[in-house]
């Protein structure tokens, strides 16, 4: 049975106050645990762990597959979402137009830019949803591209926009990165109306490196490698199990430590509910939120939105981060400001100790 104190199945020294998950989530003790277990046993040539590799990755899908609501032969493990991104588009036809927002993370606009794809990029703003949908509207684009929440900002895009634009324009290809966001709340692929949602599982899932997801609808899934669909594949007994999305997007070996640890977060946020973290959070940043917009630190693109993510880039100095790296606070200068993350080892007394602390170096100066 799991407690509603999510902080003490972490270990952080008390002179630690660790606000950067949007950089390196934190591993719970009971992965630290599990991954001792498993490098023993991996090592002990008594047993047959490796041989066993495929249906240990084959069961770390069905899991993540069962939390997130995707068929297991819709989901594949990458080593980051980088790794699944440029596998995904390498499989679309070259002639499809692309919706891209600007400031996106490099990983998702870059290979497309880089590939030669048609494009078009639109700014973020308040009303981005509209904008969108007019745009759609108008160019008639094949492929919209887009984070779940933004790296920088901490912008989070209305998923039941994302819904209803599939809903007006089935054919409209949507593929989202929901590395800062998947581990916040409970999220149901396949009603999602995304056609691709992948990222890498050392965030807010807390999984550590190495390890990252790519899930794809049906419709996507008929029309990725269209050619290598129709053509013979290989009839080695060890690929017979393969079809064409398993060899695109899992070819060869895979880490079987750091999938594991992304399926012991899978397990650890069955257990706790995805709904607990969701409401656990909501607090949390309702109490953030109400104090950093009095101190006029929120950016006023994320302070006019309704919906607020975890990840908020506070817009004081930047120079201040190696200060506040000297009184225990782990964040990151990113923008106009300083970037933190509010997750389940976060409490309200992080956040009071994180403003006291600001104050405190501001009156310095």
């Amino acid at each position: 049975m799991y407690n509603m104190d999510f902080k003490s199945y972490f270990e952080i020294p008390n002179s630690i106050t660790y606000l950067n998950t949007p950089g390196n989530g934190l591993l719970p003790l009971s992965h630290h645990e599990w991954r001792k277990r498993r490098e023993n046993l991996f090592y002990d040539i008594k047993l047959d762990l490796r041989d066993a590799q495929a249906s240990f990755i084959l069961e770390v899908k069905r899991l993540f597959g069962q939390l997130f609501n995707c068929d297991v032969n819709r989901l594949f493990l990458t080593p980051n979402f980088s790794f699944g991104f440029n596998t995904l588009i390498d499989g679309l036809d070259k002639n499809l137009r692309f919706l891209l927002i600007e400031n996106e993370y490099p990983s998702l606009n870059y290979p497309i830019v880089s590939r030669g794809f048609i494009y078009d990029f639109i700014s973020n703003s308040v009303d981005i949803e509209e904008q969108i949908y007019a745009h759609i509207l108008e160019k008639k684009c094949d492929v919209l591209v887009l984070s779940l929440v933004n790296y920088i900002d901490g912008f989070k895009i209305d998923l039941s926009f994302i819904k209803k634009l599939k809903s007006h324009f089935p054919k409209l290809l949507i593929f989202g990165d929901a590395t800062q966001y998947l581990g916040t709340e409970p999220f149901d692929f396949d009603t999602s109306g995304f056609d691709a949602v992948g990222g890498s599982g050392y965030k807010w899932m807390m999984a550590g490196f190495g390890n990252g997801y790519m899930m794809i609808s049906e419709q996507l899934s008929s029309i990725l490698y269209s050619a290598a669909q129709v053509k013979h594949r290989p009839k080695e007994m060890m690929w017979i199990h393969k079809d064409i999305l398993n060899i695109y997007f899992e070819p060869g070996h895979q880490d079987t430590l750091s999938h594991g640890t992304l399926g012991q977060s899978v397990s650890f946020f069955d257990l706790i509910g995805l709904e607990n973290v969701k409401l656990y959070l909501n607090d949390l940043l309702q109490y953030a939120y109400r104090i950093f917009e009095d101190k006029e630190w929120i950016l006023p693109l994320i302070s006019q939105r309704k919906l607020k993510s975890s990840l908020i880039n506070l817009q004081i100095d930047p120079r201040l981060y190696s200060r506040l790296m000297d009184h225990g606070i782990k964040c990151f200068p990113r923008g106009t400001g300083i970037r933190i993350g509010l997750h389940l080892y976060n409490t309200k007394e992080d956040i009071n100790k994180l403003v006291d602390i600001i104050e405190s170096i501001n009156d310095e100066y």
